[in-house]
C-alpha cells in the first residue's frame, strides 16, 4: 500500500523543484502556484519523513536522501508516461502496409519502444522499419520507398514533403572529463563529410569563422563520443547524440558551443500524397516517446539545456 501523503503530483513537483532548484520554474513546469508547489514539497516530505531539498538554499539543493529519492521517482514517472504513450497508441489496423526510416540517433532507446508499439497496432499489415543516414532517407523518401521518415531536417526546401517538427535539438560541445582548454590543446574530431550532422556543423564553423585541423573523421557516433573519452580530442555533436553514449558519460564533460549557438530540427517527413491522419497521430506518439524517453533525461543531466532541448508541436 502507498503510504498516505505520497501523491503523483508531489512526485512530478519534486522532480520539477530536483532539475531546476527553483519554486518558481517548477510551478511554471506543473502548472501549479508557488504556494502550492512548496505545498505539495511540503506534504512529500511529511510522507517520507525526511527533508529532500535543502530549504536554506538557493537555488534549492537535493539532500542526500532527496538524491537517492530521485532516482526512484524518476523511474516511476518515465515508466507511467511511457505506459501512457501505450494506452494513447492510435489504430491502424485499416492500413495495408506501412514503412518508415528513421536515423540511428534513436537506436537506444526509442526505436525499439516505437517498434513495438506499431506492430501492436499493425493488425493486418506489412510493416517495415528501418535505420539509415539522414541523406539516405531523403533518398528512400523521394523514391517513395518509405511513407514515413524521421530525420534532421537538411536546411533545404522539400518539394512535395510534408514535415511535422518533433523535436529541437541544440549542439553542444563535448570534451574529455577534466580537460581545460580541450578546442586549444586537443584536435577537432569531426564526423565524416557525408553525414548530414557534419555539414551542418562545418557550416555553422565557416558561418564564424572557426578553423580546425582536418586531422580526424569518424562515422561511428559512438567511436566519435570513445575517442573524446579516451581524451583524443573534442567533438561538437547533439544531446540526442550525447545521451546514445551513456556508456561514455563518466568520461566526459558537456558545454555550451563557445562560438555561437546553433541547433537541429528533428521532425517526421511524409510525401504530400501521403499526408492523412497516420503521420499526425505517428508524431504524437514519438514527441511522447521522445520526451519521456531522451529529452526529460537529457535535462536532468544537462539542466542548462532547459529552454533550448525542447519538443516541439
Amino acid at each position: 500500500m502507498v503510504m498516505k501523503g505520497l501523491t503523483l503530483r508531489g512526485l512530478e513537483v519534486f522532480e520539477a523543484l530536483a532539475r531546476t532548484g527553483s519554486v518558481a520554474q517548477a510551478a511554471e513546469i506543473t502548472g501549479l502556484s508557488q504556494p502550492s508547489v512548496s505545498q505539495q514539497l511540503r506534504n512529500l516530505e511529511n510522507a517520507l519523513g525526511t527533508e529532500l531539498v535543502d530549504h536554506a538554499r538557493r537555488p534549492m539543493r537535493l539532500t542526500q536522501a532527496g538524491h537517492s529519492f530521485l532516482a526512484r521517482t524518476e523511474s516511476v514517472l518515465a515508466e507511467l508516461q511511457i505506459a501512457q504513450s501505450e494506452l494513447t497508441v492510435m489504430d491502424l489496423g485499416h492500413l495495408t502496409t506501412l514503412s518508415i526510416g528513421l536515423i540511428d540517433d534513436f537506436d537506444n532507446d526509442l526505436t525499439p519502444r516505437l517498434a513495438t508499439l506499431l506492430a501492436d497496432s499493425l493488425t493486418r499489415s506489412n510493416f517495415k522499419l528501418i535505420t539509415l543516414p539522414s541523406l539516405d532517407l531523403f533518398a528512400e523518401l523521394e523514391a517513395q520507398r518509405l511513407h514515413l521518415m524521421v530525420s534532421a531536417h537538411s536546411g533545404e526546401v522539400l518539394e512535395g514533403v510534408v514535415e511535422y517538427p518533433l523535436v529541437r535539438d541544440p549542439f553542444i560541445l563535448v570534451t574529455p572529463k577534466g580537460v581545460d582548454n580541450a578546442t586549444q590543446d586537443l584536435p577537432f574530431l569531426r564526423y565524416a563529410r557525408e553525414q548530414l550532422i557534419s555539414r551542418q556543423i562545418e557550416s555553422h564553423l565557416a558561418r564564424q569563422q572557426q578553423k580546425y585541423e582536418e586531422r580526424f573523421e569518424i562515422g561511428s557516433h559512438l567511436a566519435l563520443m570513445a575517442m573524446v573519452a579516451r581524451g583524443l580530442g573534442w567533438a561538437i555533436t547533439t544531446p540526442l547524440g550525447y545521451m546514445r553514449a551513456a556508456r561514455f558519460h563518466d568520461a566526459l564533460a558537456v558545454h555550451p558551443v563557445p562560438f555561437g549557438e546553433f541547433s537541429r530540427t528533428i521532425s517526421l517527413f511524409t510525401r504530400t500524397d501521403w499526408s492523412d491522419q497516420v503521420p499526425q497521430e505517428v508524431a504524437g506518439m514519438m514527441r511522447r516517446l521522445m520526451r519521456n524517453q531522451i529529452v526529460d533525461p537529457a535535462l536532468v543531466q544537462l539542466p542548462w539545456l532547459t529552454d533550448k532541448l525542447k519538443v516541439m508541436g
